[in-house]
């Protein structure tokens, strides 16, 4: 069955059902922009890699840094009032494992200068609109392109979390009744162009620059997310019988119940 929303299907936020969403998009992407990219460019999905260890510093009660003493410790110790050797009592071994999040993002490059990365394209995650390590990693990512006057072009697809564009609250409150948001921040000239986008209302067509030199290309948004929604397993793994995830407005309640009428639960 086709997508019953005009724009972004909210349903997609459902956290067992985002990370494929997420990943499926940024291929469908590589796929449209590809033909409108040679000869000159390329486009590469990029892994972006932040490791998950505690929720909070950890600052130990006693450290162990090493010296310039390069003395052999590998026969054991002597206590500090005795000259027998001491051996240390077998422990449990337990092994540890972090947790490595990856993050595939977008990147135009240019292989005819070295492959320079001209355009870089993020879908957000809710990891970098969420305090912690993957924002962090993220807002990180976001200033290296800032400072490397590299185009950055944001999507993003969900209602929950704290913004990330380089705007000022007081700005994004002028795109009224936004659920979505694309930002495309320029090098040259500087400056961010924002598409809002409510609920009711279809992806939009983005202006996407490339270097300073050569004109913009068109992105159809929508054109991409349907064809995502319509490749991928959504219709069986989206329960439209039930309300949508996340806080809504009562129009935009209404306005998914009216949507659903009709639609097979998943």
């Amino acid at each position: 069955m086709p997508c019953p929303f005009p724009g972004m299907d909210p349903y997609l936020e459902r956290s067992a059902i985002w990370p494929d969403f997420h990943d499926s998009l940024i291929a469908y992407l590589r796929e449209a922009l590809q033909p409108h990219l040679r000869p000159r460019y390329a486009a590469l999905t990029q892994d972006r890699l932040y490791v998950v260890e505690h929720d909070r510093p950890i600052r130990s009660d006693v450290s162990i840094i090493r010296t310039r003493d390069n003395r052999d410790f590998s026969h054991g110790s002597t206590t500090a009032n005795t000259t027998e050797v001491m051996v240390a009592d077998r422990p449990l071994v337990v092994d540890l494992s972090r947790e490595e999040i990856h993050q595939p993002y977008l990147q135009i490059i240019e292989p005819a200068a070295g492959n320079r990365v001209v355009t870089a394209i993020e879908v957000l995650s809710p990891d970098n609109k969420m305090p912690g390590p993957g924002r962090v990693s993220y807002l990180a990512k976001q200033e290296e392109l800032w400072a490397g006057h590299t185009n950055l072009v944001e999507i993003d697809l969900l209602r929950v979390g704290q913004s990330v564009v380089r705007i000022e609250h007081e700005r994004l409150q002028k795109l009224e009744h936004r659920r979505y948001l694309v930002s495309v921040t320029r090098s040259f000239p500087t400056r961010c162009e924002l598409y809002g986008v409510p609920m009711q209302q279809r992806l939009p067509h983005i202006s996407l620059p490339l270097a300073s030199d050569d004109n913009d290309i068109l992105l159809n948004l929508q054109d991409v997310f349907t064809r995502c929604w319509n490749t991928g397993p959504y219709p069986e793994l989206l329960n439209y019988n039930a309300d949508p995830p996340g806080e809504m407005s009562g129009e935009e309640l209404d306005y998914c119940r009216k949507a659903m009428a009709g639609t097979t639960p998943g």
